[in-house]
């Protein structure tokens, strides 16, 4: 575990607590990492859970998918990030989405439980995660709202111009880095990729957009 130091480190979990701190801290969480091989689910829709999930290694997939297997990737989490906590935070509440590897990943869970109820003696870490909690459920819900946004447009176009343009806000520059590929970005904004792909081609042509893989650049001649 102590390779992984540096990301729990820097993780918004626990922002504020410093390396000297941490064996304790896990002690305490009871945490544990698993291992996952690429394409491997790590929970499943209706299930329950009890503890939130930290990628360490790799990244997942947070999934929805539909009676007959269509799949729409609600996010992507990548090393440092949680998974799971809203659920957990809800006694017996079950999963409305499945996780799933994209890639060999190893994941650190912790019981949340023991984040949420503080030692007898109020220890500062324990009030340090809670409020590290609070943030990271407020930055998703942000998160949340802006796919809301970007699959209210009526047209193919008009999704990809929002998702672009947000990316492009976050990045302060023209020219930036999306985390999907072509398959993952159709199934985030909930559109048929053949078509999602014909649109690109037509906004490259026209003019509005350069693109390379996952390297966009937006022009300014709307």
């Amino acid at each position: 575990m102590n390779k992984y130091y540096y990301i729990l480190k820097n993780s918004l979990l626990f922002n504020g607590i410093s390396e000297n701190e941490l064996p304790s801290i896990l002690n305490c969480l009871s945490a544990y990492k698993k291992e996952y091989s690429k394409n491997q689910f790590i929970l499943h829709k209706g299930e329950s859970v009890s503890s939130i999930g930290m990628v360490l290694k790799g990244n997942v997939h947070i999934i929805k998918e539909d009676y007959w297997g269509n799949r729409n990737i609600i996010s992507i989490v990548l090393p440092g990030q949680l998974f799971a906590e809203t659920y957990a935070c809800i006694q017996q509440s079950i999963l409305q989405v499945s996780v799933l590897s994209a890639e060999p990943t190893e994941i650190l869970f912790l019981d949340i439980k023991r984040i949420l109820t503080t030692c007898p003696s109020a220890c500062d870490y324990h009030i340090r995660l809670i409020k590290n909690l609070m943030a990271i459920l407020a930055q998703k819900n942000l998160l949340l709202n802006d796919k809301v946004t970007h699959m209210a447009e009526r047209t193919t176009r008009k999704k990809l111009l929002s998702y672009l343009s947000s990316q492009s806000i976050k990045a302060n520059k023209p020219s930036f880095l999306i985390p999907y590929n072509r398959q993952q970005l159709a199934d985030y904004l909930s559109i048929d990729r053949s078509a999602m792909s014909a649109e690109l081609c037509k906004m490259r042509d026209e003019g509005l957009i350069k693109f390379d893989k996952n390297h966009f650049t937006l022009k300014y001649n709307f």
